[in-house]
Formats: C-alpha cells, sequence, structure tokens
C-alpha cells in the first residue's frame, strides 16, 4: 500500500515548496529541471502499476482457481477483485445485464458459444482449457451401488441433478440419462424425466449444491464433476459416466468485450494453459488440460 499524506499535510507541504520556489526567484536561480534519471525512475514507477483483473468462472473451479491466481500474482503483481464463481448460465446473464469482467471461463461450449454469440466475449481470444469427466455420487461410506447410469432408476431416495437450464453439469448428467432412455432429450435441455425417475429428481442451482444434497442425506446420489470429489466433504465417487454417453465436458476460456485490460486478461488465460506450477494445481483437483 501507498503512504497516505493528510490533506493538511500536503497543504503545509506546498506552501514550503512554494516559499522555496520564490526564494530561488528573488536569487536569480531558476527551479532545479528534471533530470534523465527522474524521468526514468517516474516512467518505470508507471510500468509497476498493478492491474486487477475481474474473472468469472464456473462453479466447479472454486478451489483450483484462487490457487492460481495466488500464484500468478506471486509472479506479476497482478491482482483480482472477488471472482465470481457460479453456474455458468448465471455468469453470462450477469454479463448480458453489463457486468464488470474481464475473463470468462465456463463449464461448457455451449455456455461459452451462448455469450459469443452475444459478443459479452472476445471470440479471437477463445481458448478450451480443461476437461473433465461426469461422474455419480454417494455420501461417503454409503452402501449405495451403481454400477450402470441406468441403475439410479432403482436407488431408494432422491437424486441431485443441477437445472439444466443454467447447471453444465446437469445438461450433461441428462444427456447421460437419455443414453439409457431416462431422458427424453439428447442434448440434455430439451426433454423430460422418464416415469422411472420424475418423481426423485432433486434440481440443484449449481454443481456444488448437487453435492452438498448428497453429503448431506438429502440425496442418494447425484451427478457431478470428477473434480467436485476434491474439493467437497462427505462424498465419493460410485461410478463414473462413460464417455460417449455426453458430450466432451471442456471448460472454455475468453476474455470480456468489456475489459479494459484485455491484453492483460488474455495473459492470465495463457499463464493458466502453460506455466508448471499452474498445471500442478489444477491437477491437485482433478482438471486435466485440453489437448
Amino acid at each position: 500500500m501507498f503512504d497516505m499524506v493528510s490533506r493538511r499535510g500536503f497543504v503545509s507541504l506546498s506552501a514550503v515548496a512554494a516559499a522555496g520556489l520564490g526564494l530561488a526567484g528573488c536569487s536569480g536561480n531558476k527551479a532545479p529541471e528534471s533530470t534523465g534519471s527522474d524521468a526514468g525512475s517516474a516512467k518505470a514507477s508507471s510500468k509497476k502499476e498493478t492491474v486487477e483483473l475481474q474473472v468469472f468462472a464456473a462453479n466447479s473451479l472454486e478451489k483450483a482457481l484462487p490457487e492460481v491466481q495466488e500464484l500468478y500474482t506471486e509472479q506479476t503483481g497482478t491482482t483480482f477483485a472477488d471472482t465470481q464463481f457460479k453456474a455458468s448460465g448465471d455468469l453470462v446473464e450477469q454479463m448480458r445485464a453489463g457486468a464488470a469482467v474481464d475473463v470468462l471461463i465456463t463449464a461448457s461450449k455451449g455456455t461459452m458459444d451462448d455469450a459469443e454469440a452475444a459478443e459479452l466475449v472476445d471470440a479471437d481470444t477463445r481458448e478450451d482449457m480443461f476437461v473433465n469427466d461426469l461422474v455419480i455420487i454417494r455420501a461417503e461410506g454409503s452402501d449405495t451401488k451403481v454400477e450402470a447410469i441406468a441403475d439410479v432408476a432403482n436407488l431408494d431416495g432422491k437424486i441431485a441433478i443441477g437445472d439444466a437450464k443454467t447447471v453444465p453439469a446437469g445438461k450433461y448428467a441428462n444427456q447421460a440419462l437419455a443414453s439409457v432412455g431416462l431422458y427424453t432429450g439428447a442434448e440434455g435441455d430439451d426433454g423430460e424425466y422418464a416415469p422411472e425417475i420424475a418423481d426423485k429428481v432433486a434440481l440443484a442451482d449449481k454443481v456444488g449444491t448437487a453435492a452438498a444434497y448428497v453429503s448431506t442425506g438429502d440425496c442418494v446420489a447425484g451427478f457431478v464433476y470428477s473434480s467436485d470429489i476434491f474439493r467437497y466433504e462427505g462424498i465419493e465417487e460410485a461410478f463414473v459416466c462413460p464417455e460417449d454417453s455426453h458430450k466432451p465436458i471442456v471448460y472454455p476460456g475468453a476474455v470480456a468485450e468489456s475489459s479494459e485490460h484485455a491484453d492483460e486478461a488474455k495473459a492470465f488465460i495463457d499463464f493458466c494453459l502453460t506455466n508448471k506450477k499452474a498445471q500442478k494445481i489444477w491437477a491437485k483437483y482433478g482438471f486435466e488440460l485440453s489437448a
């Protein structure tokens, strides 16, 4: 933090400076001119001005991203405003409403497509950043058995699924259910649940809420990302959904069109993908870099 000078102190210093200039004028001496080194120092000082980035990121990045941001701040001096972690669809709606954003990272290509179509992000900066797996979870230590997606229809209790209107994980879950005839829409947000599970589904406003429903026992199973097992306590993997049961889970990132720090925002995205220490953090939380 810079040292602050009180208004009274500033006035006093100004008066002294003015008196000094007056004396210099009386004696016929000119006020001292800035030296080259002074100008160089001022220029260097301006270069050291820190930039603060506002990042909007998918809820499932809530644990990993802050550690990467801390690493980036240590290495570059760039700081971050209060990063918003919400369902990807909700983040895009906030941007539509005029939220000031520098970087957007969503949990699905479709959500980023929406942002791009609305000209909320710079398409030239878009990068596929991470991939993830869809898993069915149970409470830690539970005897709930799931050996196939279709097994959820036979469970005695509720099934937590993200609301596909705004939660990409819910959309992927519905695609997986559609692959075994338990949902009527192949896209994951365009159908209805089969009678066998319609009364069992507990919709969640974000993937973290789905995980919480399972950890507290409100639901006997739920659909989340594999990375969520690393960031929430009280849950464990019961079954990994086959890759061909749903569309690839990809996290795209892009610089927001409204960003006033576009170069710095793009540099941060690049750092996330190329820095070795950052890559270790992603791996720690179950994320793989997109090939």
